[in-house]
């Protein structure tokens, strides 16, 4: 990264910002379509820093010095959870660089990923704090299913732009569900994904009803549920149907479900 552009900053947090924000300008492409630029948008526009010039598709870039698997810290929790349902969430690239400015690893997370099951609400700020009151939430990485986890740098290696844009090519058909249906079809697609097997039955998958019942407690049709979006994985391309309750992992996403 270009380094220099840190000029007369002082804080850490302010100096990261404007490297990493700049790396991504004039390195990141559009995994979204065969564009090979992005271009920044206005400091004001809301939960995004970047549009590519040719699909309109938006990117936000969240970047530190630190790496987790599991959890990143994110604004608001209402503003994300209605960002959620009114689909107005942007593809986050999620950047972990090194003392020296090397990126270290970058995921990409395409917009249709996101679903209220994977924020968390974070603790009310205290009274003294400046924001008191403000609530806000942590993006949590271990309940997005692998094919919404894309990696564009490994461990310092950048994997070729036509994997990428060919993974999320893969995944795209789950953007043409309903952003309040959407969540189901997620979370029974990573059960499946933690059975790790490349065939399933209707048992494997209601072995997941309490958990399922803890996200949806409204739902008291949770076996039915789970059945029917067993059918929408299966029309998406998802899975294929062998009969008498079982499944199999589609070939075109066993390479992201293995």
């Amino acid at each position: 990264m270009n380094s220099t552009l840190a000029g007369a900053y002082k804080s850490r947090s302010q100096i990261a910002r404007i490297v990493t924000e700049d790396w991504a300008l004039h390195e990141m492409y559009c995994a979204a379509c065969d564009s090979d630029k992005l271009r920044a948008l206005k400091n004001n526009a809301r939960a995004a820093d970047y549009e590519c010039p040719r699909c309109g598709a938006r990117f936000q870039l969240k970047s530190g010095a630190g790496w987790s698997e599991r959890s990143i810290p994110d604004a608001g929790y209402d503003a994300m959870i209605e960002a959620i349902r009114g689909n107005r969430v942007p593809n986050l690239l999620v950047m972990q660089y090194s003392a020296d400015w090397r990126v270290r690893n970058l995921l990409l997370i395409p917009s249709f990923f996101f679903t209220s099951s994977a924020i968390r609400r974070r603790r009310p700020l205290g009274p003294y704090a400046r924001r008191a009151g403000w609530i806000g939430c942590n993006i949590v990485l271990s309940a997005i299913a692998r094919e919404g986890k894309l990696p564009v740098v490994s461990d310092g290696v950048a994997r070729p732009a036509r994997s990428v844009r060919s993974d999320y090519e893969r995944a795209r058909p789950l953007s043409r569900i309903k952003p309040s249906l959407r969540g189901w079809t997620l979370d029974v697609l990573r059960m499946i994904q933690r059975i790790n097997r490349t065939s399933i039955n209707l048992n494997d998958i209601y072995a997941f009803e309490g958990e399922l019942c803890s996200l949806y407690p409204r739902n008291s049709n949770v076996r039915p549920k789970i059945r029917q979006q067993l059918q929408v994985l299966r029309d998406l391309g998802f899975l294929r149907f062998t009969g008498k309750g079982t499944y199999e992992i589609a070939a075109n996403a066993s390479a992201s479900l293995s």
